[in-house]
């Protein structure tokens, strides 16, 4: 811990700008996040999350206000410069899992290495060793049609994790999977947070999953309306059995 991964100041991010539809949805948000921390950002649906999320992941800009990511000014990047950035240091797992159906689960998870011009042998040892680590060993060859919803986010989780990044963005990454499922899946997020000191934010709607996470951010209508250190300590989660 110690030196901040994520730096945003007084983020506004407005939709239609200067027509009578406008939308302010971030309202000068301002957020830290540090290095190795496991933090849970929570909202009602419509509270701005998921724009919050885009953000954070690159995936938009703001309509005002600074953000840092890794020491980066993402305000003074240009388009190729911040796709670079994103796909060295941010890895995503999204609700939906986004793999390519017609894809076998190995080169899933292959594909981002693929963009950083990683060589074809490396890709490949790499994208083996992701898949023991989230259990998946067995399944390499096996196409996304042929994995049960929990398989199919492990493979998501070790693509994300496929160049090493500093981050990793889960956005309601149990929402479609059962209770049991679930747990396996925050089981090996506890797991890269502990072991590989993996800084991750996790966008959720379950109190139960945010009380796992070493800080609750509550965000409501564009703003952060309250902040909680659950107590939980890096790597202090016990792993269900």
């Amino acid at each position: 811990m110690g030196s901040k991964v994520i730096e945003m100041t007084e983020i506004v991010k407005k939709f239609y700008i200067g027509t009578p539809n406008e939308l302010t949805i971030l309202k000068g948000m301002t957020l830290h996040v540090e290095e190795g921390e496991f933090v849970s950002i929570v909202g009602a649906s419509g509270s701005g999350k998921s724009t919050l999320m885009n953000i954070i992941g690159a995936l938009d800009a703001p309509t005002s206000g600074e953000y840092i990511l890794g020491g980066e000014d993402m305000g003074s990047m240009k388009g190729n410069m911040v796709a670079d950035i994103r796909n060295r240091k941010i890895g995503f797992v999204f609700q939906t899992f986004n793999l390519i159906p017609r894809t076998s689960a190995l080169k899933n998870v292959e594909l981002p290495m693929l963009y950083a011009g990683v060589s074809r042998s490396k890709r490949i040892t790499r994208a083996k060793e992701l898949m023991a680590l989230v259990g998946m060993d067995d399944r390499m060859k096996h196409l996304p049609n042929e994995l049960s919803g929990g398989q199919k986010q492990r493979v998501a989780i070790a693509r994300a994790m496929a160049n090493d990044p500093d981050i990793i963005l889960a956005d309601e990454p149990t929402g479609a999977l059962d209770t049991e499922t679930g747990r396996m899946v925050m089981d090996i997020f506890h797991k890269l947070n502990r072991e590989q000191g993996k800084t991750i934010v996790l966008i959720t709607h379950n109190p139960e999953l945010a009380a796992e996470t070493s800080r609750i951010i509550a965000i409501s209508d564009g703003q952060i309306i309250r902040e909680e250190f659950t107590g939980m300590e890096r790597g202090s989660h016990c792993e269900s059995a």
